[in-house]
């Protein structure tokens, strides 16, 4: 339905939000019902670690993945809401999606919760390319900025390996453990590629190492100038269809691991083009190398729980990204 309020953004069902709960495997004690008990527990005392549950329980449960470039008949990402909770959570099939797509069906829930956030925009660091660079990319990557009792934090789910993993504040120089033995932190400055140092153009860069004698490497950066959902419909159709954006010619699928028992990210599963590694505590393990497309679709099902249709697994013939 549409409305005359511009600044209204959809939300989900109570029928949807315990689908969603249970796509994520979210504890009980954790799952707040839709209406002012969910806007209670958006906005009271435990209102971070409500936060900070939701967004442990997607990493561990909704990869980032660009598989809907390479994997699809049509080779479009759709980023309407709707759309995603049908893709990630009601198919049942183990799908994600890059930024734009976990970070909305996240940022999503969280507004139907009763959380009070918005969308930015962010630049990621040509360090953090497959084609390492030097400096930045334009506008191209999503997070949620959600204000808890007059804090702001950001939080994303949508960037990989090296994305956080709990919601950080937006305070400058504030150490915080990731992924043990990753640290990260924000720094509120100008980056390289800005022509004006002036003190109204500071940004937040998220950095992060991974030992405490570690340079700090920057992964991305931030503003605080909310973002509209035209702005990320620009910036996704960039990302999934410029030659010069590796997610249109490389394939990649992270999904984080979580201890069940300590209920905190411990490391990762990654698929990336023909390989695919475990990462625990910062080491490791090569799982297996692939060497055709019928290992990769197994691989991808076996180590990080996505399952493909025979559509979706022909979609990728004839791409530069077919295992052959």
């Amino acid at each position: 339905m549409r409305t005359s309020d511009p600044s209204e953004r959809p939300t989900y069902t109570a029928e949807q939000m315990t689908k969603y709960y249970d796509c994520i495997s979210l504890p009980s004690k954790y799952r707040h019902e839709l209406g002012s008990k969910s806007r209670e527990a958006a906005t009271g005392k435990d209102a971070l670690s409500f936060l900070a549950a939701l967004q442990k329980y997607q990493l561990a449960s909704v990869p980032f993945e660009n598989l809907e470039l390479h994997y699809s008949p049509r080779h479009v990402i759709n980023i309407e809401p709707e759309y995603l909770f049908h893709k990630i959570v009601e198919r049942g099939t183990g799908r994600g999606g890059y930024c734009m797509e976990n970070n909305c069906l996240f940022g999503t829930v969280l507004r139907s919760l009763g959380f009070d956030l918005y969308s930015a925009g962010a630049r990621v660091s040509g360090s953090m390319q497959p084609q390492a660079e030097p400096k930045y990319t334009g506008w191209s990557h999503m997070i949620n900025i959600v204000t808890i009792q007059s804090q702001r934090y950001f939080v994303d789910v949508g960037f990989g390996s090296s994305g956080p993993t709990h919601p950080i504040p937006l305070v400058h120089d504030r150490v915080s453990v990731n992924v043990p033995p990753q640290t990260v932190r924000l720094n509120h400055t100008n980056i390289l590629d800005n022509t004006s140092r002036d003190s109204d153009k500071l940004l937040w860069v998220y950095e992060h190492r991974n030992a405490d004698d570690a340079p700090w490497t920057p992964t991305y950066c931030f503003t605080e100038t909310e973002f509209l959902p035209a702005d990320f419909t620009v910036m996704s159709h960039h990302t999934s269809t410029s030659k010069t954006s590796w997610f249109t010619y490389k394939v990649i699928c992270t999904k984080m691991l979580m201890d069940p028992g300590t209920e905190q990210i411990v490391g990762d599963v990654t698929l990336f083009e023909t390989a695919i590694k475990k990462r625990i505590a910062g080491k490791a393990e090569a799982l297996t190398t692939i060497t055709s497309e019928e290992e990769r679709i197994r691989a991808l099902e076996e180590h990080l729980g996505v399952k493909l249709s025979e559509a979706e697994r022909t979609g990728i013939q004839g791409m530069v990204s077919e295992v052959k």
